[in-house]
């Protein structure tokens, strides 16, 4: 059963893993730094649908069968599935994932999906309710800009502070047992708000919301940021990964050294126009479920904190002028 560890961590006590991840990206995803890693990119985004909406449930409908075939198991052994993304209702999980007759808990972290996804996972398979579980989400950068800001026909011009929403999807089987990838733990994120208003810099919404997490894990546990190989945000991009690096400096620990985004190292920021890097649900989901998963099941990642953030807003928010709370969940793995 498992143990709280402080006041927001917990630790598992039953052997929980990440039995198998799959990652899938678009064309401007295939051609960035990571492209090669992703177990499927589209030539078209629109993947053959009559709108961006349904190419993103196809997205994680991919993305969910090659975990299945990748984890050896069969989808009737799949007792649960975690899923959400970022438009209304969490429509594209459901346009994406009906079809696969599995059970399904809608979820619902902003950009942090796949960190929630991946803890509430564990924790229920570590409480013995669950055999195995899939937490799946996804982004696409025109469905979402035609819901938070402005369909991309119109042709608006984005500040250097804004992050190219990416277009991918990203699945994981988690389950008891496995030889490799195990959660260890989980910080869960409490909504952090310093009155950031702008929906163009989310990374500096979500950054206070990433130092409050990764402050908390640090403080509860006792471990230090040098204990890890990799500690790695969700979609903060180059603003707001200085930004969370200048906050933890104020509250003691200094992750520089082994700190990375996935916001930062899914597009080449000097050949494609991504201003201060990737963000959205799919963000973090496609580059952990390929990249760090490969690399940890590779042993080149022993000890690594995923903490993906989300910034908690709505179209209606903005519109009145509220302020754009963060999120942020963090989650520890091992490879042994």
């Amino acid at each position: 059963m498992a143990e709280r560890i402080g006041k927001r961590s917990i630790m598992l006590t039953t052997p929980v893993s990440v039995k198998a991840a799959a990652g899938v990206g678009g064309h401007k995803e295939a051609e960035g730094p990571l492209g090669s890693c992703f177990d499927m990119t589209y030539t078209d985004d629109r993947r053959g649908q009559d709108s961006w909406e349904k190419a993103e449930g196809i997205m994680q409908n991919d993305a969910a069968r090659f975990a299945i075939e990748k984890s050896g198991i069969q989808k009737n052994d799949i007792d649960l599935m975690l899923a959400g993304d970022l438009l209304n209702q969490c429509m594209s999980s459901t346009l994406g994932l009906r079809s696969m007759g599995i059970p399904f808990m809608g979820q619902y972290g902003a950009c942090s999906t796949m960190a929630q996804n991946i803890g509430l996972a564990a924790l229920l398979c570590d409480g013995g309710a669950f055999r195995n579980v899939m937490a799946v989400t996804s982004s696409h950068f025109c469905s979402a800009e035609r819901q938070f800001r402005l369909p991309i026909e119109y042709g608006g011009q984005r500040t250097l502070t804004a992050q190219w929403t990416v277009t991918g999807a990203g699945a994981a089987i988690v389950g008891r047992g496995g030889n490799d990838c195990f959660i260890k733990g989980i910080t869960i994120g409490r909504m952090t708000d310093l009155d950031v208003t702008d929906a163009n810099n989310m990374g500096a919404a979500m950054a206070p919301a990433a130092a409050d997490t990764i402050g908390a894990f640090f403080r509860d546990t006792g471990c230090s940021p040098m204990s890890f190989d990799l500690i790695l945000t969700g979609d903060l991009g180059y603003v707001g990964s200085d930004l969370l690096k200048e906050l933890l400096i104020r509250d003691g620990f200094d992750i520089s050294a082994v700190h990375e985004d996935c916001g930062k190292l899914i597009f080449d920021r000097k050949k494609q126009d991504v201003h201060s890097g990737g963000s959205g649900c799919g963000c973090c989901a496609s580059v952990f479920c390929s990249h760090i998963v490969n690399r940890i099941k590779r042993r080149e990642l022993k000890n690594i904190l995923f903490a993906a953030t989300g910034a908690m807003m709505s179209p209606t928010m903005i519109q009145q002028g509220e302020s754009i709370p963060g999120i942020c969940h963090l989650v520890h793995i091992t490879a042994q």
